[in-house]
């Protein structure tokens, strides 16, 4: 069994890349799903370390504030990356036992290089995307002002260093053929390595 890491920036199109790969047959986790599930007020480490954050709403986290609070607030983030990133962990280490018989199993990871995971894989895959068609995205999938969508774009580590320290780099400037084609290249070689 080979664990791969699907990384990328925000918009960069981690997602699609692995929808593609769910359609090929292959199990994906994605991260952020997992990340949803934990952020919940039944998760009482959480909810007591936030409490006296204006992050609710209707009596759940509200993942729009918790984004506010976080992308503004450096010792929030770390206090929630220190709460989270160990669960996280513990669904990824999960997900690859009850599905070592697989050739290849892949985990959708934004925030892979900031949470210091890479020794929980053996490849890692980072989806590129030009700054500009990441804003471009931004302002349309997500609805952000122009300065919201920086602010977010520019939150995260750089491109470049996340690129030089993955072992695949996949090109998301083009359209979904070219991305498709992209992908099917780097599973060729996953399965001769």
């Amino acid at each position: 069994m080979k664990r791969i890491a699907i990384c990328g920036n925000i918009a960069s199109g981690k997602t699609t890349v692995q929808k593609i790969l769910e359609e090929k047959g292959y199990k994906v986790l994605d991260t952020d799903d997992v990340s949803r599930e934990i952020l919940t007020v039944k998760n009482k480490t959480l909810y007591d370390a936030f409490k006296d954050y204006d992050v609710f709403e209707n009596g759940e986290f509200s993942r729009y504030k918790v984004a506010q609070l976080i992308f503004s607030n450096e010792p929030a983030r770390l206090l929630i990356a220190s709460i989270m990133h160990p669960q996280i962990g513990e669904v990824i280490n999960k997900f690859f036992e009850d599905n070592k018989s697989d050739e290849l199993l892949f985990v959708g990871i934004p925030l892979l290089f900031e949470a210091n995971m890479q020794s929980m894989f053996d490849k890692i895959i980072f989806v590129y995307t030009d700054d500009e068609i990441r804003l471009e995205r931004l302002l349309k999938r997500n609805n952000y002002t122009v300065e919201h969508a920086k602010a977010r774009i520019n939150s995260q580590m750089p491109q470049n260093k996340k690129a030089e320290q993955s072992d695949y780099v996949i090109n998301n400037n083009g359209d979904l053929e070219l991305l498709k084609e992209s992908v099917s290249k780097v599973l060729v070689e996953l399965k001769q390595v």
